[in-house]
């Protein structure tokens, strides 16, 4: 499996995967995560999601489980061992004057996790590594204006399509940041404005040292994103939605002098693009919610973004050309394939394909200095294959089982391989026969082995608190939940 993906062959190799695991998973109401509908009737609506349990290992006489994925990798290869997570979502709507269809409203969107492995009953927001707080949504829109077909939205926005929700990957199109945008029936125009102050990112910097006003002093740049988005429908059957962005990062203010600061600080401007196509396929000779979706995506220059288990393209990947001061030659490749099956009302399976391929603007493949000085990875692959067998044992019990397969290879590194088993039985109080069923109130066993240099190189957070081992596992006993009008 690793000679398959050490060099480019791996794309002539993608056929060997992909045709035999054509699978994809498309629902006009479920992305995975929670999608929240526009209500006609209330002036106010809530929804949430969440989850929230405990989970333990037996190393060194007992402690909180530790998620057996490979690291950089996230929740992809499953996500059954997530930590606690809440979002409450408060939603506000007017009413237009009489005759009027617009449907104008605002959208909050609060959560909270834990910054350590500790739970959410046993931590606050004063606790070391305790609760956090984040707002990622606050934004007003007005849908289909006076019938028009029209909408414009501004504000911050979770802006993104389906994700691949056993592997809680929003994929393919995830432009969630601060903005506005504007949709007309099949098409959709939005300008993400992305700024920070973290000098650990190792991403482009987005301050400089601004002296236009004779005094050196630190100054906010903004990468801006312009997205365009274009659906087409084929049949009743079939879709496909173009993706095209481009990303820009502007010169610093003024004239420079040659000094320590100014040549950590001060940066030229730089930019990137992406194109990108989406496919999906609604199965109608099987139950419905069948469906199947392919994807690939590329982006260059600083667009190459997508990495931990994020696909934001604005997530830049690798190391600079430290001379010439750009991400010039950088790019990034990324394909999906997801499904789910609705075989009986017995049995559901629900599969994907995750394999991307990334290369930053340094010369070499291994460590490279960042802007900053710190070194990271220049080159990446990594290629995961997972399934989802849900049999529904009655209307109230259903039982999980998974199988996940992750490699990946950072720089001229070995490979890092994991194979991993679960099993869930699950209790659904609401008695539906559906995978996209909440509340979940389930027990988790995982079991997963290493090859040799995941294990040597403790490359996965059970490994590294468990020291250099072949198999690792893990219990918990879980609660998921969404809900909406």
């Amino acid at each position: 499996m690793s000679k398959i993906f050490s060099s480019f062959e791996y794309i002539s190799a993608l056929k060997l995967f992909f045709l035999p695991i054509i699978f994809l998973c498309y629902s006009a109401e479920f992305y995975g995560q929670i999608m929240y509908q526009i209500p006609t009737n209330k002036r106010v609506n809530v929804g949430s999601y969440g989850r929230v349990g405990v989970d333990w290992n037996f190393e060194n006489g007992g402690s909180i489980g530790r998620r057996l994925n490979l690291n950089n990798m996230g929740s992809i290869g499953g996500r059954l061992e997530e930590q606690d997570y809440l979002e409450v979502v408060p939603n506000f709507n007017w009413n237009p004057k009489e005759g009027d269809s617009t449907q104008i409203y605002a959208q909050l969107r609060f959560s909270f996790y834990s910054t350590s492995l500790a739970n959410f009953g046993n931590s606050t927001s004063t606790s070391l590594g305790g609760l956090a707080f984040a707002l990622p949504e606050i934004y007003v829109e007005a849908r289909n204006i006076r019938g028009s077909g029209v909408s414009l939205w501004a504000g911050s926005r979770l802006y993104r399509g389906p994700d691949i929700h056993i592997a809680d990957h929003f994929y393919f199109n995830d432009h969630s940041g601060q903005g506005f945008g504007v949709e007309f029936k099949n098409t959709r125009l939005s300008t993400v404005f992305i700024a920070s102050t973290d000098t650990t990112s190792t991403v482009p910097p987005y301050f400089y040292l601004n002296i236009k006003t004779g005094t050196p002093s630190t100054a906010l740049r903004q990468r801006v994103v312009v997205v365009g988005e274009q659906d087409f429908k084929i049949n009743d059957h079939n879709s496909i939605t173009l993706l095209g962005e481009f990303h820009r990062m502007a010169d610093a203010d003024g004239e420079v002098e040659v000094d320590s600061v100014a040549q950590e600080l001060n940066f030229p401007s730089d930019f990137g693009f992406v194109v990108g196509v989406k496919h999906e396929h609604q199965i109608k000779k099987m139950l419905p919610g069948s469906f199947n979706d392919f994807s690939a995506r590329i982006g260059t220059g600083i667009a190459n973004g997508g990495d931990g288990g994020l696909s934001k393209t604005w997530l830049t990947f690798g190391a600079p050309d430290t001379i010439a001061q750009n991400f010039k030659g950088a790019y990034s490749l990324a394909v999906t394939d997801h499904a789910v099956f609705n075989f009986s009302d017995k049995y559901t399976l629900n599969g994907y394909v995750i394999l991307t391929h990334s290369k930053g603007a340094a010369d070499g493949n291994g460590l490279s200095k960042t802007f900053f000085g710190r070194e990271v990875y220049n080159r990446k692959f990594d290629f995961t294959v997972g399934f989802r067998n849900e049999h529904y044992l009655s209307d109230y019990f259903h039982l999980l089982t998974e199988v996940h397969y992750s490699q990946r290879k950072d720089g001229d590194n070995p490979w890092a391989s994991m194979l991993k088993f679960s099993v869930a039985p699950v209790y659904v109080p609401t008695g539906q026969r559906d995978t996209w069923a909440r509340p979940h109130l389930r027990a988790v066993v995982s079991l997963a082995r290493y090859n040799d240099y995941a294990m040597d190189a403790l490359y996965s957070p059970y490994l590294e608190f468990a020291g250099s081992k072949r198999w690792g596992y893990y219990f918990g006993v879980k609660a998921e939940w969404w809900i909406w009008d």
